[in-house]
């Protein structure tokens, strides 16, 4: 265990962090942290949540000169999503310092950035179109830039970026330029990047299974797709989590889920590429406030959403590949708490979940499906525990006239019966209809694992149309092909 306090770190700093809650440093952090102060350029391969926004945030923090009235800082993310979680941080760790973060991104007026950008930031976390138009513009100047980070490279080579970054790179001046690339995997041109901009870096690796075992509880229930929707009711009743992500493999998907949902009496928005940007961060607001507790979405729409306090991940369609099963269940089990990851698996899908298991290296618990009765005893046990919660910690002397006239004229069983049902939310059993979707298809070409035998003509042609339109949802251009950063950005994802 290490804790921020004995890093060396600037009082300033220190006090930002506490103020955000945390004492102890992940691995990534620990490893990380003391190596970047030295000044030493580092490769850190890890996934989402594992905590490496602070881990290159706070030596960011450490090495600005908070009277240089210039960039002094950039990073590289793949989404404005991202963007914007990202410079929340770095703005949280910066605080006591007084450092000034700004995020640049597609969608938004880029005059109103313009306007922003002349009051000096000293850090930019930026997506690579929107950072090459301002350096065009010469509106963004590199030249007194010491610090680069790339987070999430890998995402960034997929979605096309890689001859932006190189542009993006080759504008910071090389002396004294201090290099931090983050990515889940490392594939060539990665370590193409890396071998041309990097001197001598230092490795920091933490495993995904690390991430995926030891923090999160993980099951699956076998159920016909039929049976989907009633179960997820039955386990959100039961399990009553605080907050929770039901993941659905398409658009379509999310839309009949939040809908059937709120049908139901839950408070549920989905999240998806055929939103605005207005709406899909009015929907990520209200997730992380709360006003909202179950949050439906695609895995497209999820990349690199940084949010906290998620206690279940309900994988409502299993993934297509086992990577994307890490990537869901990495949405909880963060910061050292624990969290728990549920998969529906239909019977023709069972070979996708022994590709998920060798993958994580882990086994699943195999789950009955709840029944209804189990639901209604989940409620009143969630109920019961509110009570008793109240009784401990509240101050009754208002109410205890009222109460004691109550139990003058009725039994007290009846009496307490009563408020339980009040209280507590019965399982609603309004008919609900959803669109039945192809079982995850497999993916031969692409390294993956190998899906169902056989699967006749029509599982072929599942597998040739998802594929093509899950490309065409991403705005996926090949990888190589400049000149086309900002067109891509300015997708909905």
């Amino acid at each position: 265990m290490t804790l921020f306090s004995e890093l060396g770190l600037d009082k300033s700093t220190i006090k930002s962090i506490e103020k955000m809650g945390f004492e102890e440093a992940t691995p990534i952090q620990a490893q990380t942290i003391p190596l970047a102060i030295e000044g030493s350029d580092i490769i850190g391969q890890a996934q989402t949540g594992t905590g490496k926004t602070a881990a290159f945030g706070i030596p960011l923090m450490e090495k600005i000169e908070i009277n240089e009235e210039h960039v002094q800082g950039i990073v590289i993310a793949p989404t404005r999503e991202l963007a914007i979680q990202v410079s929340e941080e770095l703005y949280k760790l910066g605080f006591g310092k007084r450092v000034r973060v700004m995020a640049v991104y597609g969608g938004q007026d880029i005059d109103r950035q313009i306007r922003a950008l002349k009051k000096k930031p000293h850090i930019i976390v930026g997506t690579p179109g929107r950072l090459l138009d301002h350096i065009k513009r010469k509106t963004l100047r590199l030249g007194n830039v010491n610090t680069v980070v790339l987070d999430e490279a890998d995402e960034m080579l997929n979605m096309g970026f890689i001859e932006d970054i190189e542009s993006i790179l080759s504008e910071v001046p090389e002396e004294n330029r201090q290099t931090l690339l983050f990515s889940a995997t490392m594939p060539g041109p990665i370590r193409k990047i890396a071998e041309k901009f990097m001197h001598d870096p230092k490795v920091v690796k933490v495993q995904a299974k690390e991430m995926t075992v030891s923090k999160i509880k993980q099951s699956y229930i076998e159920l016909k797709e039929n049976e989907k929707f009633d179960t997820l009711t039955r386990l959100l009743d039961i399990q009553t989590p605080e907050l929770a992500i039901v993941f659905g493999r398409t658009k379509r998907r999310v839309d009949e889920l939040s809908s059937a949902l709120n049908v139901r009496g839950y408070m549920a928005e989905g999240i998806h590429g055929d939103l605005t940007q207005a709406k899909r961060m009015s929907v990520l607001k209200k997730f992380k406030e709360g006003s909202i507790d179950v949050l439906v979405a695609t895995d497209v729409a999820a990349r690199g959403l940084d949010i906290s306090g998620v206690t279940h991940v309900y994988n409502f369609d299993i993934p297509q590949d086992p990577e994307s099963y890490v990537h869901r269940i990495g949405r909880t089990g963060r910061a050292g708490k624990t969290g728990e990851a549920v998969s529906f698996v239909t019977y023709r899908e069972r070979s996708q979940l022994y590709a998920i298991e060798n993958t994580t290296k882990k086994k699943m618990d195999k789950m009955k499906p709840p029944t209804l009765s189990e639901a209604i005893e989940g409620q009143q046990k969630a109920v019961m525990d509110k009570i008793l919660s109240a009784v401990e910690g509240e101050d009754f002397s208002l109410y205890v006239a009222t109460a004691e006239d109550l139990l003058s004229k009725h039994d007290a069983t009846d009496l307490l019966a009563a408020v339980i049902k009040i209280m507590a939310k019965e399982p609603d059993q309004t008919p609900i209809k959803l669109t039945e979707e192809a079982p995850a298809f497999s993916k031969r070409d692409r390294g993956g694992y190998q899906g169902n035998r056989g699967g006749g003509r029509s599982g072929r042609g599942s597998t040739t149309n998802n594929r093509k339109d899950w490309g065409q949802k991403r705005g996926r251009k090949p990888a190589g092909r400049g000149g086309q950063g900002q067109k891509r950005e300015n997708k909905q994802y």
